[in-house]
């Protein structure tokens, strides 16, 4: 691994990774033979070759990263659902993370003491934009979104969708909060942070939302509850580094 970069994470410090889910074939059942009998069922329901070697390479990046934190083997290690199913360590470490990955990349998030939710996808074309926006957002999102040139109006679309996603996975609820419940910035330009949590100001001013700039043509965005923490970014990681 990187020589300057330590496996300590203080108290006002997050680290995020950013890494590809693609490899050769021999690196995908390296990953895979340190998953659990359930998580190597569920990467085999995959149609896709490229979906399934997403999930193994991300769940198997997930445990060895956890594993060099924690200075355990990869392979003892176990989650806890919530009831909306967002994971947490079985054992209890301090350690919160979150997990994310569109079309090649996949990018995790570690902190202490701290439910985080990290989201990242990838810019692309989307023809029923406009309608996607206005079920989805808030009016005054969408309206935002659909007003900007059409150059600008996909990362917008990105930018609005990552930060409401981050949020979610911070909370856990998942859909289960409705997307239009709360609102967050959205203009180019326009620091990241929430307007209000299900209309209440007050709220949205005890979270703190980041934009990442991790992968370009990607848009990423980091949500967690407090006061801002230190961000710690790697380069993009070479999945056999993970091994050593």
């Amino acid at each position: 691994m990187r020589a300057n970069f330590t496996f300590t994470l203080s108290r006002r410090e997050i680290h995020i990774w950013i890494f590809p889910t693609e490899a050769p074939n021999d690196l995908v059942a390296r990953f895979e033979r340190i998953l659990p009998s359930e998580e190597v069922d569920r990467g085999a329901r995959f149609h896709s070759t490229h979906l399934r070697d997403s999930f193994v390479l991300a769940r198997g990046a997930l445990r060895f990263l956890l594993g060099k934190y924690l200075n355990t083997d990869p392979a003892s290690i176990r989650f806890v659902y919530g009831l909306r199913g967002k994971p947490a360590l079985a054992s209890v470490t301090g350690i919160d993370f979150n997990m994310t990955h569109s079309g090649t990349m996949a990018a995790i998030a570690l902190t202490m003491d701290c439910p985080l939710g990290i989201d990242l996808e990838q810019i692309r074309p989307i023809s029923d934009m406009q309608e996607i926006a206005a079920r989805f957002f808030c009016p005054e999102e969408a309206s935002e979104v659909m007003s900007l040139s059409a150059a600008e109006r996909e990362r917008a679309f990105f930018r609005c969708w990552t930060r409401k996603e981050s949020y979610i996975k911070a909370t856990g609820d998942g859909l289960f909060t409705p997307l239009d419940d709360f609102r967050v910035t959205v203009l180019c330009g326009t620091p990241a942070r929430f307007v209000h949590l299900a209309r209440d100001l007050v709220a949205a001013q005890k979270w703190t939302l980041h934009d990442l700039n991790l992968v370009p043509d990607y848009a990423a965005a980091l949500a967690y509850r407090g006061q801002e923490r230190s961000l710690r970014f790697t380069s993009i990681v070479d999945l056999g580094e993970l091994l050593i």
